[in-house]
């Protein structure tokens, strides 16, 4: 958690109290202290296996006894409220009191007693019981147990949440090692915070204590959830691998299901959770969620009043509804969620924090800023709101652009070189894509460009640690990357016409469509926009269409959750996108507008495509036929069979020989040898080799593109016009090659081909708008063909940028200014062509034309004044 400089408890006596305990407590608890009797020691772990009946009826049996260990009656209450027998856990409570009205643990789980009744304000009073007792009964409340329900206490009456998590978790833990209660609280306390490093830290300790626990892996299943789903499901089966009733397990797995868009399986997981406790409000939430994302409105309601049935105003309920719909892009309706929270309960955080969020994503800026800063206000320990508030700073002194289309904030240095070009592409994007899906948008489009790769993460997700992400779209609200983040070349065009496609589409369907669907389009639309951009298939997602590795169209979703790869997360992407491909190709785009309208109407995907394009089962079926010819037609003619690799070892020659015999043009074993001769040195056979392989398969991009070494056996083979040529071609097909732009720009230049320099200088820009060489070759290009405009703004840009030569800069850019009609501007950039290189020949001619054609100018107005009329006795004027 982030530190802060000062420790302050609420109430100076409480704090006097912790000081007394935390110096009593090691000297009274040197162990962990068991429970007095063998058989409530096996009831606990009877009540952690999911044996509630067992539980209760030992209890019971127990309990007839007056002399009973007070052990009994926590075991008793809490398997009565696992199986939603909430009003015979309270007369169980009333009765445990009776037995030990001096205990603070009973008393906080009192607490959850009189919620699950109804008795809110109970339950509020409980804390304050506790809190009375200590203070007047220190000395009894000296126990690791009774520290950690302190430490729950001193929290909700505003205790630094760091205090109590070093100085009452940290010694109760450390005077009792195994106490579960105390590790649950620490990685509770973290996760209430969204520390989830740490809180993942807090069960992990806890595990190694007392390995199996569920309770312990679900929590750290839920440490996680947000960032490394394969850890938490695994912690996730854990649990239920010891209780395979844990509520809690059960309901983080039904919420996995929802995110992977498996609704089927939410339910029948839903179903178990209320199976085992009818009366669960977390399981009637999310059958409202499911209920509303099928557009079932009287199911939703009914859910909702279930889940509210033990608690009528608890915030919780709305706040895990709208939380799950925000999940899903439904923004609108979640902020609606929240504020039904937040009327239940003014001070439930969780809702402010996630309406603040809602309202940041819809646009309503001003509301959601404000809501930001009263979370941090009230908790300043908060991670995500603290992050919030610190990006709102930096955002602060962004600069806009602006259209009446667009809102476009990016850092001012930025926003001065390329923030124009922004303007232009998104521009052009809405122009097109509007009309092809007859969409009316809300006006303006919000689009935020962060020049560091942690600021994008927390306006996107909350936590700067989060990458993987070039963009993401909320409905109006676009965020990206800027250039400057990128480790590698990415084409920035390309991911912002990518990004407000989904604007299009989720503004069309209302933000109710599949994932794998608004992902496909975006990625398939990036493609007809420029045959370069998008993805595209490659040898490696060729060889897992053709082992059968496609996912089942309507589990499409779900592979963008918890792919076995980040290659396997790509390869959904390029799936969505066939699919798109193949309804278009095969059906028309009408029939694709048609499924986006029937989303929008509140049909569920596999009902708008029945409708629109064929069955589900159909649709996969000729998909994969569809998806296998795309492959088996990449570069056809090359041999993909991949040698053993025991072919490749030095002593294998004889039998790799024998191999390549049998298969001619390997594309495999060409890239091998040719990545050897390449290394050699020995460019002439490393050129064959390579050019037969782009001759076979020219759509080759990316890092392990053929093009090139191919290039660069040419040029120190000194064939300068087979060096272009191929450049020319690899140009055409990589999206993301900027060395190739380069090249083929110095080429083309001593050729005086400026159509060639300028259509690979916008290439270059495409990827890197942030450095000087491609503006200097557009400026050359764009005066040399007459297009002065571009010439200037090029000159212009350049200038921002630190050329090596900024006297040459100003001067041409003052030439061109001079030709336009603005000698003022003219005259200024060549004054500072001559501040920058004093003797610079060609600036002083310019300055004395630009002087003597305002002194010609100058002496025409004079001449064209008129005289006026000569009075008598004046003497004679001249003009």
């Amino acid at each position: 958690m982030t530190e802060r400089p000062r420790i302050r408890f609420p109430r100076a006596r409480l704090w006097r109290l912790a000081r007394v305990q935390f110096g009593m407590v090691a000297l009274a608890w040197g162990g962990a202290l068991a429970l007095r009797a063998a058989d409530a020691a096996d009831a606990q772990h009877d009540l952690l296996a999911g044996n509630y009946t067992d539980v209760i009826d030992h209890a019971k049996a127990a309990l007839q006894d007056p002399a009973a260990p007070t052990e009994w009656s926590p075991l008793l209450v809490k398997a009565l409220l696992a199986v939603g027998r909430n009003a015979d856990a309270s007369t169980a409570m009333t009765e445990a009191l009776r037995r030990d009205p001096a205990s603070i643990q009973l008393r906080w789980l009192a607490r959850d007693v009189d919620y699950a009744n109804d008795h809110p304000e109970a339950a509020v009073q409980r804390v304050d019981e506790i809190r009375r007792l200590v203070e007047m009964r220190q000395w009894m409340y000296r126990t690791p147990a009774d520290l950690v329900i302190f430490g729950r206490v001193a929290l909700l009456l505003g205790a630094d949440p760091k205090d109590v998590l070093e100085k009452l978790y940290g010694t109760a833990l450390k005077s009792d090692p195994k106490l579960r209660e105390g590790y649950l609280a620490r990685g509770e306390l973290a996760l209430d915070k969204h520390d989830f490093a740490l809180a993942a830290k807090a069960f992990e300790e806890g595990l190694k204590e007392l390995p199996g626990d569920p309770d312990l892996e679900s929590g750290r299943a839920e440490a996680y959830a947000s960032g490394e789903t394969e850890a938490a499901l695994k912690a996730l089966t854990a649990a239920l691998k010891t209780n395979p009733r844990h509520v809690p397990s059960l309901l983080q797995l039904a919420d996995h299901h929802v995110d992977a868009e498996e609704y089927a399986e939410a339910a029948k997981v839903i179903d178990q959770v209320i199976a085992v406790n009818p009366t669960q409000p977390d399981a009637w939430a999310y059958r409202a969620v499911l209920a509303h994302l099928r557009n079932d409105i009287f199911t939703e309601t009914s859910a909702r009043a279930q889940a509210l049935r033990t608690w009528q105003t608890n915030p919780r309920v709305d706040w895990l509804i709208g939380r799950k719909l925000a999940q899903k892009y439904r923004f609108a309706e979640a902020a609606t969620y929240q504020r039904r929270a937040l009327a239940f309960d003014s001070s439930y955080l969780p809702a402010s924090a996630e309406l603040a969020s809602d309202l940041l994503r819809l646009g309503q800026e001003d509301e959601g800023w404000k809501l930001a800063q009263a979370v941090h206000d009230k908790d300043d320990y908060d991670v995500e709101a603290y992050n919030l508030l610190t990006l709102h700073d930096t955002m602060a002194k962004y600069a806009t652009v602006t259209s009446d289309d667009f809102v476009i904030r990016m850092a001012a240095p930025e926003a001065a070189i390329y923030g124009p070009r922004v303007l232009d592409l998104l521009t052009r994007a809405k122009a097109k894509l509007t009309a092809k899906y007859g969409v009316e948008l809300a006006r303006p489009t919000y689009v935020e460009i962060f020049a560091d790769q942690k600021d994008f993460a927390v306006r996107t997700f909350g936590m700067p640690d989060i990458g993987g992400f070039l963009g993401v779209c909320f409905g109006r609200v676009v965020t990206a990357n800027s250039p400057a983040t990128s480790g590698h070349p990415t084409n920035w065009e390309s991911v912002l016409w990518h990004e407000f496609c989904h604007v299009v589409t989720l503004q069309l369907t209302r933000n109710k469509m599949p994932r794998w669907l608004s992902e496909g389009i975006s990625v398939y639309e990036e493609s007809q926009a420029d045959p370069a951009w998008g993805m595209h298939l490659d040898p490696s997602y060729r060889a897992m269409i053709m082992k059968d590795e496609l996912t089942p169209v309507g589990s499409l979703s779900a592979a963008f959750l918890a792919p076995k790869t980040p290659e396997y997360l790509q390869f959904a992407y390029l799936e969505s996108s066939m699919v798109v491909d193949f309804i278009v190709s095969r059906f028309g785009i009408d029939h694709l507008r048609g499924v986006l309208t029937d989303l929008r109407d509140g049909q569920e995907i596999n009902a708008a495509l029945e409708k629109n394009v064929e069955p589900l089962e159909k649709l996969d079926k000729e998909f994969a036929a569809f998806a296998h010819e795309r492959a088996e037609r990449l570069a056809s003619k090359l041999d993909w069979e991949k040698p053993d690799p025991d072919l490749l070892l030095p002593d294998a020659a004889e039998e790799l020989a024998a191999w390549e015999k049998k298969h001619p043009d390997n594309y495999w074993l060409m890239n091998i040898r040719a990545q050897r001769l390449v290394a050699e040195k020995k460019w002439a056979e490393a050129k064959a080799l390579l050019a037969r392989s782009v001759e076979l398969y020219p759509g080759q991009a990316g890092t392990e593109t053929g093009y090139r070494p191919l290039t660069m056996a040419l040029h120190e083979l000194g064939d300068t016009a087979g060096e272009r040529r191929v450049l020319t071609t690899w140009a055409a097909v990589d999206d993301e090659a900027p060395d190739a732009y380069l090249r083929l720009m110095d080429l083309a230049a001593a050729d005086q081909d400026w159509p060639t320099v300028a259509r690979n200088a916008e290439r270059y820009l495409e990827v890197n708008p942030l450095v000087a060489p491609p503006y200097r070759y557009l400026a050359q290009a764009s005066t040399a063909t007459g297009d002065v405009t571009t010439a200037v703004g090029a000159w212009r840009t350049l200038l921002q940028l630190d050329p090596p030569d900024p006297a040459d800069a100003h001067f041409q850019l003052a030439e061109l200014l001079h030709r336009q009609g603005s000698p003022d501007e003219a005259r200024r950039q060549t004054l500072l062509a001559l501040e920058e290189a004093p003797r610079y020949r060609e600036a002083l001619h310019l300055l004395t034309e630009l002087h003597r054609d305002e002194t010609d100018t100058a002496t025409k107005a004079e001449a064209a004044v008129p005289l006026a009329p000569q009075k008598p006795g004046e003497p004679a004027r001249q003009p």
